[in-house]
């Protein structure tokens, strides 16, 4: 998934002591943050493999420290724990870390089997890629459900939130149409790995933006 990442983090900031959207906007995506800087580094891998989901051609071979379960627990600790030192909050600490691990658990649901608990086998995925017609509609309603539900409990201009929505649907039709390779690349070019990050970190800034001109509504 990609923009479905963020659903957990729009119904999340709708509690008073939830951090700001920008923040778990991050939170949402720091498993894929993390694993595409740790492809740059070259400390996990993957390659690109035509038809090895009918939905995505990544062959996500080695991410033991990003895509293993308890990978993603430390790095939603480690989110926790910083937004704690931050914050001295420990309810918007634990929202916080809460948004980073449901990275995992939603990944389980579209990957094919590359996730895995510790490293190792055996590993885990029900490979909705594999069926769009299931993925596509889950992944838009969670998404652009969540934000409906994130903007009828708070009020303010309308320009930020829809600029928001506009983004995310631009960046998913690419990521579910842009141009695939005709045969197996490995390694991909590192423009990839930086387009991801880039999207990520442009959809974090529009949130913030978002976050800075809406409010909860009185009772919400």
């Amino acid at each position: 998934m990609f923009i479905g990442h963020y659903s957990t983090a729009l119904i999340a900031a709708t509690s008073p002591r939830a951090p700001r959207l920008g923040t778990l906007f991050v939170a949402a995506q720091l498993v894929d943050l993390a694993f595409f800087s740790f492809v740059l580094l070259g400390v996990e891998h993957m390659r690109l493999v035509p038809g090895i989901t009918a939905m995505n051609p990544m062959d996500l071979y080695e991410m033991p420290w990003t895509h293993s379960l308890a990978g993603a627990i430390g790095w939603a600790a480690g989110f926790a724990l910083l937004l704690w030192l931050w914050r001295r909050n420990s309810a918007a600490a634990l929202i916080g870390g809460a948004v980073a691990l449901s990275h995992w658990l939603i990944d389980l649901l579209v990957h094919r089997p590359d996730l895995t608990l510790a490293g190792g086998p055996p590993p885990f995925g029900l490979s909705l890629w594999n069926h769009p017609a299931i993925e596509m509609p889950l992944e838009l309603a969670m998404a652009f459900g969540a934000l409906a539900w994130f903007t009828a409990r708070t009020r303010g201009p309308w320009i930020p939130v829809t600029t928001l929505a506009v983004a995310m649907a631009a960046f998913q039709a690419f990521n579910w149409f842009g141009p695939e390779p005709a045969t197996i690349v490995d390694p991909p070019p590192p423009s990839l790995a930086i387009l991801g990050l880039v999207a990520y970190v442009l959809l974090a800034l529009l949130a913030w933006w978002v976050s800075r001109t809406r409010a909860l509504k009185i009772g919400s």
